[in-house]
């Protein structure tokens, strides 16, 4: 999914193993109404706080739980960047939109455009980690080689911010590609594992407007749930205001999504409430990481 803005970083490694202690920054909604010259923008109709060690796994496409969503509320999330060229125009679309979304951002690309970070981080998005490097093998490494990825892939974000505890501790693996020790030493970390409930397919070789189909396609079939998206692809920026006007104008509601501090408490929810409904039927556990080897 990365293609040749990852392959020609070169073989620069982070030589910082050491996870820290992760923090977050609380952030507060951008409603609608409050979207500076755009009274009709989509916004963000509240923030969702969440104990990481209550919930340490998310995602339907994968686990049992979920995020706690109301119908038609809708997490936006973007893997594998930054990329200037392509994420600074997600950030400009969103920020057009008074949108906040949640990116899972890769070592090297960190490394490689530390400014790319923290302009996520400014611009108020919630930031975490995607490996060091992007491997499609995670589920089949030797667990001390998927732990360094993880804790490169960590420090090396953190290290492109001014204040590394801004990096907040969500992590998605490349492919959804997962091994039982792999979440095992994320849940010891308090690092919670996130996977997605529909993708729109933007990784591959197709064009905006199928993007455009079958993210709203997929988000009909389930009335709520969290979107994978690539901020790193030329044909995410191309379909993405067009999502984010057809959301609005099908009545759906965008929510941020943080971790809980002692200084800001988790949104208080019912065990239910993180239980999908109905059960995903559209996009197996197997659909993905088949379409990633594929490509």
């Amino acid at each position: 999914m990365i293609g040749d803005a990852l392959a020609a970083l070169g073989g620069r490694r982070s030589a910082v193993l050491c996870l820290g202690l992760l923090a977050c920054i609380a952030a507060h909604p951008a409603l609608a109404g409050d979207c500076p010259g755009n009274r009709n923008a989509l916004g963000t109709s509240r923030t969702l706080v969440v104990d990481r060690r209550e919930q340490p796994r998310i995602g339907t496409m994968q686990y049992p739980e979920t995020l706690p969503l109301r119908d038609h509320e809708v997490v936006l999330t973007f893997d594998d960047g930054p990329l200037p060229r392509n994420s600074s125009k997600i950030l400009a679309i969103l920020a057009s939109q008074c949108v906040k979304a949640t990116f899972f951002v890769i070592g090297r690309m960190a490394q490689a455009y530390p400014e790319g970070v923290r302009k996520l981080v400014e611009a108020g998005h919630s930031v975490g980690a995607h490996t060091q490097n992007h491997p499609l093998t995670m589920d089949q490494m030797p667990l001390e080689r998927a732990r360094q990825e993880i804790d490169e892939g960590i420090a090396a974000a953190k290290s492109a911010l001014s204040n590394g505890a801004a990096l907040i501790p969500f992590f998605r693996s490349p492919g959804l590609l997962r091994s039982e020790g792999i979440e095992e030493y994320l849940a010891s970390q308090g690092i919670q594992i996130w996977s997605a409930d529909f993708l729109a397919d933007d990784w591959r070789h197709i064009s905006p407007s199928r993007i455009y189909e079958l993210a709203m396609k997929r988000l009909e079939q389930k009335g709520k749930g969290i979107l994978l998206l690539h901020d790193i692809q030329a044909r995410t920026v191309a379909a993405l205001p067009r999502i984010l006007s057809e959301l609005k104008a099908r009545g759906y509601r965008i929510v941020h999504v943080v971790p809980a501090t002692p200084e800001n408490p988790a949104t208080p929810t019912e065990p239910k409430q993180w239980q999908m409904h109905p059960p995903p039927e559209n996009v197996t556990m197997t659909r993905w990481p088949d379409a990633v080897a594929a490509r």
